[in-house]
Parts: structure tokens; C-alpha cells; sequence
């Protein structure tokens, strides 16, 4: 932990003291002197979907943001300046993120974003970023191809799908015996990537692929191609997707009498996709994810002690976006100028950090070394973590 958020008990007691007054960024008074009004301000965005059907993802994401930087302004450590979060919401829609990465290059005073969370949004503004040399750090994106574009101004906290897929195509035969089965994926960056990288493994396993379909995200019915399914009776059926549709193709698929497992990558595994399919239609599925259980590592408990008394249920990708926002917030930091080339410059310079989701190191590219990935499974109406994916 001491790369990110050096001497722990005063992170954890700042964090306490967060909680004790309420303090969300807007006090008259700051540590280390001065006046919020005498305090020179520095911005950073945190893009997501914020609104729309993938809302809660976005939100989870970006309240990890916002406890970072509340924390960071509340320990003093930047005195004389007080960190602000521009929210955009990309509403998951690639053409959204751009205009959305256009205006937060058009602000001078921001000098890195959190973002974006969807594979398809991340790419197309990444380019804006790169241009306006402005870091950019992804907590959630996870397609290998990102990373592979040249841009110095790219970071990436996740693990990839290229290795995501193959784990869970690992698990699928090894752990479940699966021996055939079914692919369907949204037609997205993230989703039919994850979902080509799953079935590329699987079919090198040994597993027969009796079909790959594509759906388009937003919509609702799913009876005709479930009905095509069911004749071929898979062992297991997996989604390249978000929690959105895969609720839906459980809960129709359910209905239609198909009861092979589902599994699918990070974009279900969030309890929400239990939530909007419901417990039984949802029992039994299992997810990738990119990290394990953050209630039970050591490092994390005060920050989600913290977050689930001001905001509730910790979300999945929370603490993801609260370490993305300290890996910014320590370039910001120890950067020599505080623009935006003296912030990548002290991003590219610094070899690693150590947050509550584990050791960061980014390689040439900007992707994490750490390419953890963990299995989820609904059991009893609740995602449970069940161990790492080999």
C-alpha cells in the first residue's frame, strides 16, 4: 500500500473523519491553511455511464472516485490546492464519450480522467485524450486492443479480456466439464472480444461451439434466438455483455424451459444482474471478474466501511475507480509542474503502486501487469466469490 497511499492508518483515519463531518469537499477551512476561495483548484473527470440502463455501474465507479479524492483533499497532502471531479456521462454510447472527452480537454485546469468504463466508449476518446495530452486511466476497459493504439497518455488499471476470456474458458472445461455450449455477445468492443477470446480458448479444449450469435444492446426480446438454442441443449451458454441484456436472456431463457449455466465476463458480474433477472432465474450463473472479493482483503476493509455507510452496497467496480482516481492523484502529486504533461511525465516515471485491489505496474503499453482474474457465482440470490480463474 505504500506506493498509493502512504502511511495506511492516516488514509484509514481520514477516511473515518470523512464519515464523522460529512465532508464532501465544500468546507470553508483546509488542511494546510487557507480558504476553500484562496485555494488553487485542479480537476480531474471521471467518465461512466451515468444515466441509461448501465447506470449503476457508472455511479459504483465514479462514488470510488469521489472517495478518493475527498480523502486526498482531506489529508492535506497538496497544500494550497483543493482537487475537484468533473462527472461525464458517456451514457455508454461511443459518440457520447467523445463529445465527452472534448469537453473535458477544453478545460484547462483538468489534467487527467478516470474513464471511460465501456471498451467501445474508451477507444474512440481515448484519441481525444492523447491529443490534448491528457492522462487518461481506465478502471474497467478491459479490451486488449486498446493499449495495442501507441497512445503514451493511455493506463489501464484492469486486466484484459484476452486473458479474462481463456481463464473463464479454462474454468468452463476443467471445473464444470462442459463440452459443448453456446456464445452469444453484444456486438461491442468489450463483449464480442471477451466473447471470440472465450470461445477461441474453448474450442482449443476441446469443447464443441455449437453456435455464436450477436445481439444489440437495448434490446428486449430474446425468444427467437433462445428458441434456436434450445434444441441443442449446450451444457452452458455464455454472454459477452453487460448486466443489462444478460438479466434478460436469463430470465427468457428461464421461461423458454433452458436450463443450462450461463456465464459471462465483469459486465454481469455485479449483483444487479441478479437483481433485474431475480434470484432463481439467475441461480447457478457464473462470471469472470477482474479482481476477487474486496470484503475479504485486509487493505480494503476501511474503505469499505466507509463507502457502504455513505453510499450503500459497495459496488463492484468501486474500488477499482477509487484506486485509478489515487494512481492519478499521486502523479498529481509528485509531478514536478502541475499541468498535464509534468502529471504523465510522473505517471510514466513512477514503476508501480500498491492499492486495496493490489499491485499496479504498468508496462510500455500502459496495461497492469497484474492480471488477476477471479470466478463468481449466484448462489442464494447473492455473487459469491468462489476463487481465482487459472
Amino acid at each position: 500500500m505504500s506506493s498509493i497511499n502512504a502511511g495506511r492508518s492516516r488514509s484509514a483515519a481520514s477516511l473515518s473523519l470523512l464519515l464523522a463531518l460529512g465532508l464532501l469537499g465544500g468546507c470553508a477551512s483546509q488542511p494546510g491553511g487557507g480558504t476553500e476561495a484562496s485555494l488553487s483548484v485542479i480537476k480531474i473527470g471521471c467518465a461512466a455511464p451515468l444515466t441509461g440502463d448501465q447506470a449503476q455501474i457508472g455511479i459504483d465507479h465514479c462514488q470510488g472516485v469521489q472517495m478518493a479524492v475527498e480523502e486526498f483533499n482531506a489529508s492535506g497532502r497538496l497544500a494550497g490546492t483543493r482537487v475537484e471531479i468533473l462527472k461525464m456521462d458517456d451514457q455508454r454510447n461511443p459518440a457520447q464519450a467523445v463529445n465527452a472527452a472534448k469537453k473535458l480537454v477544453s478545460d484547462p485546469a483538468v489534467l487527467g480522467v478516470i474513464g471511460h468504463f465501456n471498451s467501445s466508449c474508451t477507444q474512440p476518446a481515448s484519441a481525444i485524450y492523447h491529443g490534448a495530452g491528457m492522462t487518461q486511466i481506465t478502471a474497467a476497459s478491459t479490451n486488449p486492443d486498446l493499449s495495442k493504439q501507441g497512445f503514451k497518455t493511455f493506463f489501464r488499471v484492469a486486466a484484459t479480456d484476452d486473458v479474462q476470456g481463456p481463464k473463464g474458458a479454462r474454468f468452463a472445461a476443467n471445473q464444470l466439464g462442459v463440452k459443448q455450449l453456446f456464445v452469444i455477445d453484444d456486438k461491442t468492443t468489450y463483449g464480442k472480444g471477451l466473447a471470440d477470446a472465450f470461445e477461441k480458448e474453448a474450442a482449443a479444449l476441446g469443447i464443441k461451439v455449437l453456435g455464436h450469435e450477436g445481439i444489440t444492446q437495448g434490446d428486449k426480446d430474446f425468444n427467437p434466438l433462445l428458441t434456436k438454442i434450445k434444441p441443442l441443449q449446450p451444457d452452458l451458454i455464455y454472454f459477452g455483455g453487460i448486466y443489462p441484456e444478460g438479466s434478460l436472456l436469463l430470465r427468457q431463457a428461464r421461461a423458454l424451459g433452458i436450463t443450462a449455466p450461463f456465464m459471462g465476463g465483469d459486465g454481469i458480474a455485479t449483483h444487479t444482474l441478479v437483481e433485474l433477472a431475480g434470484a432463481a432465474a439467475s441461480e447457478g450463473t457464473y462470471a469472470t471478474m477482474v479482481g476477487g472479493d474486496m470484503k475479504k482483503v485486509p487493505s480494503a476493509a476501511a474503505f469499505v466501511t466507509a463507502y457502504e455507510t455513505r453510499y450503500g452496497k459497495l459496488g463492484q467496480w468501486s474500488a477499482y475507480g477509487y484506486d485509478a482516481a489515487n494512481i492519478l492523484l499521486k502523479a498529481v502529486e509528485t509531478a514536478d509542474a502541475k499541468t498535464r504533461a509534468g502529471v504523465l511525465t510522473a505517471m510514466r516515471t513512477v514503476p508501480s503502486f500498491t492499492g486495496i485491489t493490489g499491485s499496479v505496474v504498468f508496462d510500455e503499453k500502459g496495461d497492469n501487469q497484474n492480471q488477476f482474474i477471479g470466478i463468481f457465482k449466484v448462489t442464494g440470490g447473492e455473487l459469491v466469490y468462489v476463487g481465482p480463474a487459472e
